[in-house]
């Protein structure tokens, strides 16, 4: 087992160390927080996906999803040390993935040939009993599945601090089907109560020692066919694992339709927030102000911030701090080509895109009275260059001239056609309207 290499620098605020109702629990008397590390089996071929590419390393906004479940346990600050498990075939991607996105903490095993075999090597490598061992043992080894991306850091910490207590603990949801078994000759044998029963869930978490032994003591059999890692605790060292109530983001990623649902998950957490860059000329000022009314009056599920480019650019600093992954640029009636690239290079100095991909709008207000459409088209044809320079950077750009007519009825008409439109843009992050001039 070999350290994974991660890159030079983690990427702009993973996360919180602890979130508020973690911190609550870690607070009760007798609850001291232990020594927390992690295990990821990747070892699948993704057969039910029916994709040539393990779904682990299938791409969701042109990422792996392993990079996304990754992301969500270093969010856990606490977690010290993450043991992936891959095949020696895909070892080389993974250490890709690795360096690319920039994760921390994260050591590489080779995967076994079935799900406990891989899960028992990745506990091999934190035993600290073998020679070359270079991981600390931990109190409490999380497993998790690397096809499960949206894992809540409260859940994750409600089941460790329960496994430090009863041995051993795993999430469970309320059954969605009901569970029947069939005879030989395909006829039905028996059901289960619904209401009884609970479907297992991930992310799961032992006392080390306790999984570590049920592993060493585990037959071939339940080795090659078992898939419960709680019953392993249950059967060979006699631990009651405790079950937590699990939310219903632990779904896992199986079927190609799941790729899809996942990436609309992502997109709609993506785009919760906007911020509003203003210019601080007094005359467009006011019409960026109006704007801002119009998208939080159409966009009331969206948080609307709004900063100016001046002051050493501190509002738009703060705004991309707070991993705001939504940039709507309010240039007035000019085309400002240095304001612009200003903005473009600090979010790529920050490197915000990496982990999404980051979405720019630049509005320009036109009063077509003045100035015929075709015209002002014209002058903003370097948008389509400078547009398809920073996609390479994962910044997607596009512009969009909204009409300024002196009757204010027209011009609200207008200003909610281009919140549909700016809404469209940044939930939808469709790479083909990268470069793209819209009217509205």
């Amino acid at each position: 087992m070999e350290a994974g290499a991660a890159g030079d620098c983690r990427p702009a605020k993973p996360g919180p160390c602890v979130s508020g109702a973690a911190l609550e629990a870690c607070a009760e008397p007798g609850r001291r927080m232990p020594t927390v590390a992690a295990v990821l089996p990747a070892g699948g071929c993704g057969e039910r996906m029916g994709v040539r590419t393990p779904k682990q390393f299938c791409p969701i906004l042109e990422r792996p999803l392993i990079s996304y479940t990754l992301q969500a346990l270093e969010r856990a600050r606490w977690v010290k040390d993450i043991v992936v498990v891959v095949t020696a075939e895909n070892r080389g991607a993974m250490e890709s993935i690795i360096r690319k996105y920039q994760h921390a903490r994260v050591s590489l095993a080779e995967a076994g040939v079935t799900r406990h075999r891989s899960i028992f090597n990745g506990l091999k490598a934190l035993a600290g009993d073998k020679p070359g061992c270079e991981l600390p043992k931990p109190e409490v080894v999380i497993i998790h599945d690397a096809v499960r991306p949206f894992m809540d850091e409260d859940v994750l910490l409600q089941v460790v601090l329960a496994a430090k207590e009863h041995g051993a603990a795993g999430a469970m949801r309320p059954l969605v089907s009901t569970i029947i078994r069939a005879s030989a000759d395909g006829c039905l044998d028996h059901s289960l109560e619904r209401a009884a029963h609970r479907a297992s869930e991930m992310p799961q978490a032992f006392l080390f020692d306790v999984i570590y032994k049920a592993y060493q003591q585990c037959s071939e059999y339940d080795l090659d066919f078992g898939t419960e890692c709680l019953q392993l605790a249950l059967k060979y060292c006699d631990t009651k694992a405790k079950l937590v109530e699990g939310s219903p983001d632990l779904w896992k990623v199986t079927y190609r339709r799941d790729l899809s649902a996942a990436e609309s998950i992502i997109k709609e957490r993506i785009s919760q927030e906007i911020c509003l860059v203003m210019e601080t000329n007094e005359e467009k000022a006011h019409a960026g102000h109006v704007l801002e009314e119009v998208l939080k009056k159409e966009l009331s599920n969206v948080k609307i911030m709004s900063g100016a480019m001046s002051h050493g650019n501190q509002d738009i600093q703060q705004f991309i701090f707070a991993q705001c992954y939504n940039y709507v640029c309010l240039n007035g009636r000019s085309a400002d080509f240095h304001e612009t690239q200003q903005l473009l290079k600090m979010l790529q100095d920050s490197n915000l895109s990496i982990l999404y991909p980051v979405v720019v709008v630049l509005v320009y207000f036109l009063d077509c009275q003045a100035v015929p459409l075709s015209q002002k088209m014209e002058s903003l044809m370097w948008i389509r260059e400078l547009a398809k320079e920073v996609k390479n950077g994962n910044i997607l750009l596009s512009c969009l001239l909204i009409c300024y007519p002196q009757d204010e009825q027209k011009l609200q008409e207008n200003l909610k056609q281009a919140a549909v439109i700016i809404a469209a843009l940044i939930k939808d992050r469709n790479p083909g309207l990268v470069g793209q001039l819209l009217v509205a």
